[in-house]
């Protein structure tokens, strides 16, 4: 699998396969067969768009929270973690090292869904001995893509 074509598919995935052939200089019939491939084989498991939501008006609050578990005979951590990512609140569900073993980050409405998705949801699960919850004050950055506004300057500066 030609993995120049799906590094420049991440940065852009708007890219026509003329554009992925044109970038990175493989023919457009083997830049079809790769992303048919890389969909097949779920390396390409979607495309995103990248949205700043305040802009618009539309905040979210978001949370990342730290969880403790019980690891389970035979599959450790990974029965829990499912029961967590399969809770539509939570967008991303990670395994991590450190004094606790999940992180897990939540998106809701306001303050008060999330205290009622830690309290109501996540640590009632059997298994869950503790949670710490961060709130996301401001996004600076996400997936790549800055959000506070500022377009980075790509031209070198020029001295007097």
């Amino acid at each position: 699998m030609n993995e120049k074509i799906l590094k420049v598919l991440e940065q852009n995935a708007k890219a026509t396969p003329l554009q992925l052939a044109t970038m990175t200089g493989v023919p457009v019939s083997e830049v079809k067969e790769t992303i048919e491939q890389a969909e097949r084989e779920r390396v390409i498991l979607r495309y995103k768009t990248v949205i700043n939501w305040e802009k618009l008006g539309n905040e979210r609050v978001m949370a990342l929270i730290e969880v403790k578990i019980t690891p389970q005979r035979g599959v450790g951590f990974d029965a829990l973690a499912e029961r967590i990512y399969r809770f539509a609140e939570a967008r991303s569900v990670y395994l991590v090292s450190g004094t606790y073993d999940l992180a897990v980050l939540v998106t809701a409405g306001s303050m008060h869904e999330v205290a009622n998705f830690v309290s109501q949801k996540l640590s009632p699960l059997e298994g869950v001995q503790g949670t710490v919850t961060h709130f996301l004050l401001k996004r600076y950055k996400e997936d790549g893509e800055i959000l506070d506004g500022k377009e980075e300057s790509h031209r070198l500066a020029v001295a007097p």
